[in-house]
């Protein structure tokens, strides 16, 4: 997709978007189904079911994925397909690769240490990049990927959470 069939694609959007708000707002959802067997949630994506588990520090075996590592990859696909979004938007040619770590004190999580934080206490996104495009054009990239990725304003902005049960 070039510049011009981007713009082509989202113009209708942004104009309905700019012409009626509420259009704007989608609510995404996900789900897991809590079957019983094992310290596990089977997690259904758009392409497959997954089954995420516990992470080896927590006293899992390796073998199903960790919602922490599930987090660090939906920040690596969210700022790569803004960034190609962006680059594509501005007509620069860019290659490479986006890397995501995060720090975790597993002694905050297994309820060890009260005063040890729950999550990730720094999280750290690297850009490999190969393009011709000068300095300028690449902090121009770099500040609208980090403007307009969700996942990361997400974390960044710390949004409310309203957590519930039902019973059934």
């Amino acid at each position: 997709m070039d510049a011009t069939q981007l713009k082509d694609v989202q113009a209708p959007l942004k104009k309905r978007y700019a012409e009626d708000a509420d259009s704007a707002l989608v609510t995404l959802r996900a789900s897991g189904e809590l079957d019983g067997s094992g310290v596990a949630c089977k997690v259904q994506t758009s392409t497959a079911l997954v089954e995420a588990g516990l992470h080896p520090a927590t006293g899992g075996d390796g073998t199903q994925l960790c919602s922490g590592d599930m987090l660090l990859e939906a920040l690596v696909a969210c700022a790569g397909v803004t960034l190609r979004a962006v680059a594509t938007s501005l007509g620069l040619d860019v290659e490479g690769a986006v890397r995501a770590e995060g720090d975790l004190d597993f002694r905050g999580t297994l309820g060890v240490d009260k005063q040890a934080p729950v999550g990730f206490r720094d999280i750290r996104l690297t850009f490999d990049l190969r393009t011709s495009a000068d300095e300028e054009q690449v902090a121009l990239l770099m500040k609208l990927t980090e403007r307009y990725c969700v996942v990361l304003q997400t974390i960044a902005g710390n949004p409310g959470i309203d957590v519930s049960v039902t019973r059934g």
